[in-house]
């Protein structure tokens, strides 16, 4: 079965369910809400490589399950259009709009599923079980019911997580392994680069990456292997990022690999993984270009709320993170004094109501060197969220935050001195903006760190 073929079938098997008209329901491989790379594909590739095979004594459909908007889907196609083809028939116009449309018709979004219950018109809430993919904690939980949790937009479906595989700190949501069904996956381990590398272990432990099995080729099975290289390649810099490589993300692309060889020496080409790299970095790069400036604040977002140990108040903070360096996105948005009104009006959206805005920026400096950037915007001048971020900045001397100046080599009609008398300052809004000389610490690192001097209080 081909990739398309089995998400065609995916997404039949979901409207099926919400119909009622399904002798089994299905697992969805739920990713998390920043729906990036790693994420979306970790979800896509689990879910069919445990199609039909897990639980072992009664196998279930999966279906992956992403937190995509239909318009984010349309503008992630521009990207999407750029990778290499895919089966003959299965061929679409090489475009943003004829991409956007296949992957329209084969994903199945939590967009896509709260529409779908609206139209249900039920007053019962719809109960499905998950597997948790490059996540561990669900933002809404279900208070005593370990494990119990619904997502942002989609509140009317409670999911029970029988699964969960992910790269982050525990978050204490999902239950331990004895009170998970029966040979289900519980997998957190914190250290790997890409939450690719463990759904590839796990897969492969238990033997789903075999050809011939449920009418998969090998070239078929090479297709979904080429794709679970793709956020490995991307998240370790192609095995090259210091400090985020791991073994386990050195054995799967080693064994991915040999997939997609093994599957293209039999048409004697040989595959060139390093262009391949270049091609999907290249995508990425490119990704944020049809979105508009809050759409990139969103686009890769995670947000905690921490309760101080002082005074028991609850601090929310967002998260977001970006391939673009600042001044591209000040540049987007028309100036810093905007830019800084976007990042204002973003955390007092209805479905953010942020006590703090942290903005990381990950990009290849003129120098060809990987730089980041962070900037942390509190909503006030003054008080419990800017004491924890100055609790933070004293703490954080491994970050090697420094004073910002431009390093991207942008082609862009900005003064940097406006840049930083706009970005930094105390005046209605307590904000600063820095370049993060220790690059290899990603959110991943410094999100705990924040969070961390928020409970601290």
């Amino acid at each position: 079965m081909t990739l398309l073929q089995f998400l065609r079938q995916a997404r039949q098997l979901h409207l099926q369910f919400l119909a009622g008209a399904l002798p089994e329901p299905p697992i969805y491989v739920l990713g998390n809400p920043s729906a990036d790379l790693d994420s979306i594909i970790s979800a896509i590739v689990y879910s069919y490589c445990a199609n039909n095979r897990l639980p072992p004594t009664t196998p279930r459909p999966h279906i992956p399950l992403l937190n995509l908007s239909n318009t984010r889907i349309y503008r992630g196609a521009m990207a999407f259009h750029r990778l290499p083809p895919l089966r003959p028939e299965e061929q679409f116009d090489n475009n943003s709009k004829s991409a956007g449309k296949l992957l329209g018709e084969h994903l199945v979004t939590v967009a896509d599923f709260a529409r779908s219950v609206k139209e249900l018109s039920t007053t019962k809430k719809i109960q499905a079980d998950a597997v948790m993919v490059d996540w561990n904690a669900m933002q809404e939980r279900v208070e005593g019911k370990p494990g119990y949790g619904s997502v942002s937009g989609l509140e009317e479906v409670t999911f029970r997580t029988v699964g969960c595989i992910d790269h982050h700190v525990d978050e204490h949501f999902v239950p331990g392994s004895e009170d998970l069904p029966s040979d289900q996956p519980l997998i957190i381990q914190p250290g790997p680069g890409s939450c690719s590398s463990l759904i590839t272990s796990e897969l492969r432990r238990r033997g789903f990456w075999t050809a011939g099995q449920h009418a998969s080729s090998a070239s078929e099975i090479a297709q979904v292997a080429k794709l679970a290289l793709a956020p490995i390649l991307i998240d370790t810099s192609n095995l090259t990022a210091e400090g985020k490589v791991k073994d386990v993300d050195i054995e799967s692309v080693k064994f991915l690999r040999e997939l997609v060889s093994g599957a293209t020496s039999d048409l004697d080409v040989e595959w060139n993984m390093e262009a391949f790299y270049e091609l999907i970095q290249d995508a990425k790069k490119n990704s944020l270009n049809l979105l508009t400036p809050e759409e990139i604040l969103d686009r890769d977002f995670k947000d905690w709320t921490e309760t101080t140990q002082s005074s028991g108040q609850a601090v929310k903070l967002g998260f977001c993170s970006s391939v673009k360096p600042i001044r591209w996105i000040i540049n987007k948005a028309g100036g810093s004094q905007q830019f800084l009104d976007i990042v204002c009006q973003f955390a007092q959206r209805e479905d953010k109501e942020l006590d703090m805005v942290v903005v990381m920026t990950s990009f290849t400096s003129a120098e060809d060197q990987h730089t980041r950037e962070l900037f942390i915007c509190a909503t006030q001048e003054s008080g419990l969220t800017v004491d924890s971020i100055k609790k933070f900045i004293n703490e954080s001397s491994s970050l090697g935050l420094v004073e910002w100046t431009a390093l991207d080599g942008e082609t862009v009609d900005l003064v940097d001195a406006d840049i930083q008398a706009t970005l930094n300052g105390a005046s209605k809004v307590w904000r600063h903006l820095w370049v993060q000389t220790n690059a290899t610490a990603s959110r991943k690192q410094v999100a705990p760190m924040l969070r961390d001097a928020v409970a601290k209080l």
